[in-house]
């Protein structure tokens, strides 16, 4: 089977309908992904990841995304130590996260708001050491920063959406990461990316579909579509097959056996999949 290791199946696109939602996930289902894991973005959303994963029968992560931290206080940090207390014994609780930097975005980029982004981001690394979790972590515009309080604070887990450089990955994979890889990676012109996909080492490589966000390059719609009135597309799990069908034609590999090896990878590295997949 497939995992998507990172999709956000709480996001307003997917609407409030239960049934919309279980149907989209039954798609994925017939595609072959048997396992998502369903991030937390902001203390609101704890408790409607965890519900969600277990009513489609997937698993959630609990954290609080940079792009949160703005909105975020201290309190937050306390709830997210007690969420991952009370839930503990949770096998489908699977990782802190998703937590990380952004230096891409401008008003995450004053001295005081990277002061604060490392602030969250170092408890939350804390917590998972404490926790003894694995992190998925946002990496936009600021791997060399990641990297430097992970040696500071040591913890296995994924790198979504990776895009630095092959330094960058490996020294990432020296600290025990998986590196995540989706829809950017399905662009011809991404070819750093896809040199990556293609040369990095197997064993280092998940899928991801960062649903509803990222969408592949079939599924993209240019500005230019967009303001002749065409919608963009929205990206699902179900798009993960296709995703790794391109990522096995960069490596050269038939598609079953990159199936099999990121799965493999993806229940390494997040250990507690382990005992969902075999019922998956």
């Amino acid at each position: 089977m497939w995992i998507d290791t990172h999709c956000h199946l709480d996001a307003a696109e997917f609407g409030a309908e239960p049934a919309h939602l279980t149907g989209l996930r039954q798609r994925a289902a017939d595609q072959g992904v048997g396992l998502c894991v369903i991030p937390a973005v902001a203390r609101a959303n704890f408790g409607t990841v965890r519900e969600l994963a277990h009513r489609l029968g997937d698993t959630y992560a609990l954290g609080i995304h940079p792009l949160c931290v703005p909105r975020a206080s201290d309190d937050d940090l306390q709830a997210l130590d007690a969420a991952l207390a009370d839930h503990r014994d949770d096998p489908r609780l699977v990782a802190v996260g998703e937590i990380g930097l952004d230096f891409f975005v401008p008003e995450l980029c004053t001295p005081e708001m990277r002061e604060r982004q490392a602030f969250f981001y170092r408890a939350q690394l804390r917590l998972a050491r404490q926790h003894g979790l694995p992190v998925i972590v946002h990496v936009r515009r600021s791997a060399d920063m990641l990297l430097k309080h992970l040696r500071e604070l040591p913890v296995t887990g994924i790198a979504h959406a990776f895009n630095g450089s092959e330094q960058q990955a490996q020294a990432f994979i020296e600290l025990g990461f998986k590196l995540g890889f989706g829809g950017a990676c399905t662009f011809e012109p991404a070819r750093q990316l896809r040199r990556l996909a293609a040369e990095l080492p197997l064993s280092a490589l998940v899928l991801e579909t960062d649903a509803p966000d990222i969408p592949p390059q079939w599924l993209y719609v240019t500005a230019a579509e967009r303001q002749a009135g065409r919608a963009q597309a929205v990206n699902s799990p179900a798009e993960l097959p296709r995703i790794g069908a391109v990522v096995a034609g960069l490596r050269g590999m038939p598609v079953a056996d990159l199936m099999h090896a990121t799965t493999a990878n993806a229940l390494a590295v997040l250990p507690r999949l382990a005992a969902l997949e075999a019922v998956a």
